[in-house]
């Protein structure tokens, strides 16, 4: 049984490390409220251009477009968005997985991954890395990603490579996160609105407006599931720190227990020495006598 100093020692160095926690706590939940915002600033954007993109699909006259052309697949384009620091719970693990699993489909994939922590995970699984970011700055993002978006449609038209997915972290609820990958060339449509728009009239054509648009569309996509990765990684780090500083309060609490006890035990086994001594010493006083 550890001494008395011993588990003294552990209340103090358990107690520094609940502070340290409580810190990161409070750290994480300001920056949560700051992602959410972000995040709700820029989701009706997405969904709206997300719509017209749809629409479009649907037009007869752009089907051919080689934004929405489906074509043979020989390599994939694969954009892995992960966090550059750990203490997320699951955050990391989830998201790598889905990644991995979806690419498990015999394609010849390549790998744009943001995040130290998918970085290293992806080097050990062997994958062909084509570029990371790392230790990425909140304040550069929007025109970060608007960056990736122009050349993403240059190495597409290009045909480097045939199609391009992302692998971010859906935000629900604070509680609740839920790992995608969905696929952001060639672009999609909407089966349930198959209705013909051809006679709707673009300016100065279909083909010059959908040239126009998509870029703006990937653009905003890009930066939409960052904010969506970012907050989920906030909030699964808020929540782990919780669940942290709770287990730190209950492991304090019985190690308290546990001095009390052991003090306890000292004490009585002291008051028993001295007690057995008076005894010793009144046994010895009658035998003189």
């Amino acid at each position: 049984m550890s001494s008395m100093r011993d588990i003294k020692q552990r209340i103090t160095n358990i107690s520094s490390v609940e502070q340290i926690i409580k810190a990161m706590d409070m750290v994480a939940s300001t920056k949560l409220l700051k992602a959410r915002a972000q995040l709700d600033g820029v989701r009706p954007i997405y969904y709206e251009l997300k719509r017209i993109t749809e629409e479009l699909g649907n037009n007869s006259n752009a089907k051919s477009h080689i934004f929405y052309k489906e074509h043979e697949v020989r390599n994939s384009l694969y954009i892995v968005l992960t966090s550059d620091r750990g203490l997320s719970g699951s955050y990391n693990a989830n998201i790598m997985a889905k990644a991995l699993e979806h690419m498990e489909q015999g394609k010849n994939e390549k790998l744009i991954v943001v995040g130290s922590k998918g970085k290293e995970y992806f080097k050990k699984k062997n994958k062909n890395i084509i570029h990371a970011v790392t230790d990425v700055n909140d304040t550069q993002v929007y025109y970060s990603s608007e960056k990736v978006a122009k050349w993403l449609i240059d190495v597409y038209l290009s045909g480097e490579v045939d199609e391009v997915f992302i692998a971010y972290t859906h935000f629900k609820t604070v509680l609740s996160s839920v790992p995608i990958v969905e696929k952001l060339l060639p672009l999609a449509t909407n089966p349930a609105k198959e209705t013909d728009y051809s006679n709707k009239n673009y300016e100065p054509d279909i083909c010059t407006f959908i040239d126009n648009v998509v870029p703006l569309y990937l653009h905003m996509n890009l930066f939409r599931a960052y904010s969506e990765s970012h907050t989920s990684e906030q909030a699964a780090r808020m929540v782990n720190m919780d669940a942290a500083g709770k287990n730190a309060s209950d492991l304090i609490e019985e190690l308290n227990h546990m001095y009390n006890r052991k003090r306890q035990a000292d004490i009585t086994q002291e008051l028993s020495e001295i007690v057995g001594s008076v005894n010793v010493l009144n046994k010895g006083g009658r035998n003189e006598s």
